[in-house]
């Protein structure tokens, strides 16, 4: 199959400004932006995943795209291997084929739901893989699963490619944001983003017979050790200037990696008590959609992506 055709929106990354970096970088040049991205399919792993949220994963798992590189640079980040904008990042520069063969051979086997993750500096392939999947005759629920540092207008751009919505939602402490993720501006720019995805999805989670999600919002917040505070000011912000009704991904999930083993907070884990005080605000907001954690979640949530199958041990 010649799929030359498709590929017209990577014209756009001749100047590119999909995220707020708005770094107006050429990715087909060696004049990088911030995301030390290219052009290209830059893709660490192609897998069935089975750990997201029940309505996400199903019995059978998503069909996730893991992009490299990212936008943020969160210190502490879980993806680290393949999130970090420099030489040591896991990385794989596919050809669209490659991808799409991969896809097609994993819908082949019945699964209904395809995720991009950390999508947000990789838009036109994105829509690229998209438009291809849809002509080959699949129609899989796209899920789209960012770290919520996305511009609004680029969130109103994906109206009708985007079944689900998947974002992070770290911050509303602007120098919290700047220590932990080089994003000051990022409270500001994720509350505009989820605001044009609930005008698009509304805050009902429109769910198949299976009990997966066919349609909607899930917000996700990771509980950071020491950071409470935080965590109950992202809550209210949700409930008081969104909707109290939208499903939440309340996560307990955190762990050290090797880049904060010696960071006063984030050297160690989660303390039970952080987590029920969050918990506790999320009840006392009448948040009562979505899902919590066990504190022991931390253990089943560390990928290695040097391995063809990242997941294999964690699910």
């Amino acid at each position: 199959m010649d799929l030359s055709a498709f590929l017209e929106p990577l014209s756009e990354l001749k100047n590119c400004s999909f995220c707020p970096r708005n770094c107006h970088a050429d990715r087909f040049s060696d004049r990088l932006g911030y995301c030390k991205s290219d052009a290209s399919f830059n893709i660490s792993s192609i897998c069935i995943h089975r750990g997201e949220e029940p309505a996400i994963s199903g019995q059978d798992g998503i069909c996730n795209i893991f992009f490299t590189h990212c936008n943020l640079q969160c210190i502490y980040c879980q993806n680290h291997q393949i999130s970090k904008n420099n030489l040591e990042t896991i990385s794989t520069q596919m050809e669209l084929e490659q991808v799409i063969n991969k896809i097609a051979a994993i819908l082949k086997h019945g699964i209904k739901r395809v995720g991009f993750v950390s999508p947000s500096h990789f838009i036109p392939q994105m829509k690229i893989i998209i438009t291809v999947i849809r002509s080959l005759g699949f129609n899989p629920v796209w899920v789209f699963n960012t770290n919520g540092y996305d511009k609004a207008e680029t969130i109103r751009s994906l109206e009708g490619w985007v079944d689900v919505y998947l974002p992070d939602f770290k911050y509303m402490d602007a120098l919290l944001a700047t220590e932990y993720s080089d994003a000051s501006d990022y409270p500001e720019i994720a509350a505009k983003a989820l605001k044009e995805m609930y005008r698009q999805k509304g805050s009902s989670l429109h769910l198949a017979d299976d009990q997966t999600a066919e349609s909607g919002i899930i917000i996700r917040h990771l509980v950071l050790p020491g950071q409470v505070e935080n965590s109950k000011k992202v809550l209210r912000f949700i409930a008081e200037e969104i909707s109290s009704g939208l499903h939440l991904s309340l996560m307990s999930q955190y762990y050290p990696t090797p880049g904060v083993i010696h960071h006063t907070y984030l050297k160690r884990g989660l303390y039970l008590d952080e987590y029920s005080a969050v918990i506790e605000e999320m009840d006392h907001l009448g948040m009562t959609q979505g899902w919590i954690q066990e504190m022991e979640s931390s253990g089943h949530y560390q990928p290695d992506f040097k391995k063809d199958h990242p997941f294999e041990d964690q699910n």
